[in-house]
C-alpha cells in the first residue's frame, strides 16, 4: 500500500539529518528511501538528504510504494482473479474491482467487499471487522495505515507452511488487503502456535514494522496471555531450592520461570528444558505467571514473556508439573481431560489475551483485548 510521511521541520538542518531527528529514521531506512519514486521532496520538489532544509518546510518521504504486495501468498480465490486478469487486462481499472467471486456464501464483487468490510478505526480505540472468503471470519480488533492487529483463531497457523499453503492467516489478511485494493506487503510482529489462539500484530510498511519489533525486543509492547494448567498451585514452587527455578513476588505476585530451553534431541517438533543450557541450541527463555483462580483440579493463568520461544509457555508450565490442558505434546495425560472432567479443550488451552504496544509512529499507547474463545467461555461458565 502506497504510505507517505509528511513532518514540518522544526530545527534548521540537513535533509538526512532532520529525518534521523524528527522522524526517528535509521541511515539504513533513509538511504532506502532515497531510491523510492518520490523517495524524499521538500515543499513538493525531490531533494538530497545533504540539502538544507529551515523551519517551517515540510519534507515529505515514501515510506512503501504502490503495489507492494506479498505475492507469495496466495489463496484458490487470489489465484482465479490472477487468471482472469490475464484474460480481461485492457477491461479492468485496478486488476481486482470487477470480478465476480465467491464469497460469504454468495457472489460479490470485490468492490462491494471493499465498502461492507472495511472499518474506520480511530487511532487507540478497537475496531471489530469481519471478511470471510473462504476463510474463517477474520475479527479485526485494530486498523490503521500503519498496523493491524486481528484475533486469530485455533487451528490456524500464522504463516504458510507444510500443507498449508494457500490457508495460513497471513494468506487471509493478503486477501483482506488486495479485496479492499490495498495491496500490502504482510510483516507479523511475533508469531502464534497453530493450536494457539489470540491477539496477533502485523505492520503494514516497513518502518512500522522495524519499530514495532523494537518495541518487542525492548520490552515495550507487551502481550498477556491465559492458560487453563492442571491442577491448584501449591508451595512446593516456593519451596523449590533448585537454581533452575527462580520466583519472584515482586510484581504483583507475578511467578518467574527461568529455565533455558533446547530442541527436542529425540523429537525435532519438541522442545525441552535445558536447566543448565547444555543441551544443543540451548536458549534463556523467561516467563512470569500469575494466577487469577484456582479450582478443584484446574487453574486459570495469566503469563507474560520476557523472550519468545516456541512452545515456552507450554513448556515452562508443564516444567512446573501443571501442564496446560489439551496440550497433547506436552501433557502426559494427553487432554487431560481424565484429571479434569468437563474440559472442553482438544487443543493446547492457551490465548493471546491482551496486546499493549505504541503506535510506531505517534507513540500513542495502544491497548488492545481478544474475547474469550468459545472453549474457554465453555470452561469458565461451567466452573
Amino acid at each position: 500500500m502506497e504510505r507517505y510521511l509528511e513532518l514540518t521541520v522544526n530545527r534548521e538542518g540537513k535533509v538526512g539529518e532532520i529525518l534521523r531527528r524528527q522522524a526517528g529514521l535509521t541511515k539504513k531506512q533513509i538511504s532506502q528511501i532515497k531510491f523510492r519514486p518520490g523517495g524524499i521532496q521538500k515543499n513538493g520538489i525531490q531533494c538530497r538528504v545533504t540539502e538544507n532544509a529551515v523551519c517551517g518546510d515540510v519534507i515529505r518521504i515514501c515510506l512503501e510504494t504502490r503495489g507492494t504486495d506479498s505475492a507469495q501468498l496466495k489463496t484458490p480465490k487470489f489465484l482465479q482473479i490472477q487468471a482472469e486478469e490475464t484474460k480481461k487486462r485492457n477491461d479492468t481499472s485496478d486488476g481486482y474491482a470487477d470480478f465476480g467471486v465467491e464469497c460469504r456464501g454468495k457472489n460479490e464483487s470485490i468492490s462491494d467487499l471493499r465498502s461492507d468490510s472495511k472499518k474506520e478505526c480511530s487511532e487507540g480505540k478497537n475496531a471489530v471487522s469481519n471478511f470471510k472468503c473462504g476463510f474463517p471470519d477474520l475479527e479485526i480488533l485494530y486498523e490503521d495505515q500503519d498496523v493491524l492487529a486481528v484475533n486469530k483463531p485455533a487451528g490456524m497457523v500464522t504463516h504458510p507452511s507444510g500443507i498449508h499453503y494457500q490457508d495460513s492467516l497471513s494468506n487471509q489478511i493478503a486477501e483482506y488487503f488486495r479485496s479492499k485494493g490495498e495491496e500490502t506487503r504482510i510483516r507479523s510482529i511475533g508469531r502464534l502456535d497453530k493450536e494457539t489462539s489470540g491477539i496477533l500484530l502485523f505492520a503494514r510498511n516497513q518502518i512500522s514494522a522495524a519499530r514495532l519489533q523494537k518495541q518487542r525486543e525492548e520490552g515495550k509492547l507487551q502481550k498477556t496471555y491465559l492458560a487453563v494448567v492442571e491442577r491448584t498451585f501449591e508451595e512446593e514452587i516456593s519451596q523449590s531450592s533448585s537454581q533452575e527455578m527462580s520466583v519472584s513476588m515482586e510484581k504483583e505476585k507475578w511467578e518467574k520461570i527461568s529455565i533455558p530451553l533446547a530442541p527436542d534431541p529425540e523429537n525435532p517438533l519438541k522442545m525441552v528444558l535445558s536447566p543448565a543450557g547444555t543441551i544443543h541450541g540451548s536458549k534463556k527463555a523467561v516467563t512470569y505467571y500469575q494466577v487469577l483462580k484456582s479450582y478443584a483440579n484446574a487453574s486459570l493463568v495469566q503469563l507474560h514473556l520476557e523472550t519468545g520461544r516456541t512452545h515456552q509457555i507450554r513448556v515452562h508450565m508443564a516444567g512446573t508439573g501443571h501442564p496446560l490442558l489439551g496440550d497433547t505434546l506436552y501433557n502426559e495425560s494427553q487432554t487431560g481431560k481424565a484429571s479434569v472432567p468437563g474440559n472442553p479443550f482438544t487443543r493446547a488451552a492457551l490465548h493471546a489475551w491482551k496486546l499493549k504496544f505504541y503506535h510506531p509512529f505517534t507513540g500513542n499507547k495502544i491497548l488492545l483485548e481478544a474475547p474469550f474463545p468459545l472453549d474457554f467461555e465453555n470452561f469458565l461458565e461451567k466452573k
